[in-house]
């Protein structure tokens, strides 16, 4: 489980604002945030996110990509703390706000989307994460190409949920596409 969470944080948690994208505010206590949580303190860090996730609401409106990265933040907390209920309804909105704000086919979408499906495999619920973690990986290489770093990682999720399912010939099919893309010199 624990390389599970490692795969879905390494592109996914805690999403950090680019420079001069929200408030001086909001950017500051998204990092407090993910400082707390890279000290393993997630119980302080929802709190920070929490606060983060109001600041952005106030300051830019509920259907703002800034509100769907602190939803998103937030919700990943909820996740590693086993609070499923709490983190689901998180997910969903922040999705639903990227693919307004930002388009169906926009990267954060695909982050949003690989989160929403990293909580359904946790859960044991395959059926629901497969076509999450299908379209964040077609989405990553439209928009990124076939072997950008975030492919391998939605390829990485993918073949692991194929491992779960007992798929292991596909699992490995994708398995030798992240290998191949990680050995490429950047």
């Amino acid at each position: 489980m624990k390389k599970h969470l490692v795969t879905i944080l390494s592109c996914a948690l805690l999403l950090v604002p680019a420079a001069g994208a929200g408030s001086i505010e909001w950017e500051a206590l998204v990092k407090e945030a993910r400082s707390l949580y890279e000290q393993g303190k997630y119980d302080r860090s929802a709190a920070v996110a929490k606060k983060a996730l109001d600041v952005a609401e106030r300051e830019r409106g509920p259907e703002h990509p800034d509100v769907a990265t602190s939803l998103n933040n937030l919700a990943e907390l909820y996740r590693i703390q086993g609070q499923y209920a709490q983190a689901e309804p998180l997910y969903k909105r922040s999705l639903a706000i990227a693919e307004k704000a930002l388009g169906p086919d926009h990267p954060n979408v695909a982050t949003s989307l690989n989160n929403l499906a990293g909580l359904y495999r946790t859960q044991g619920q395959y059926a629901q994460a497969e076509p999450l973690f299908k379209r964040s990986l077609a989405i990553r290489e439209n928009t990124l190409g076939p072997d950008h770093p975030d492919v391998a990682q939605s390829l990485e999720n993918l073949a692991d949920l194929y491992r779960m399912t007992d798929r292991g010939t596909e699992a490995e099919t994708l398995q030798k596409r992240v290998a191949a893309i990680r050995a490429i010199k950047r």
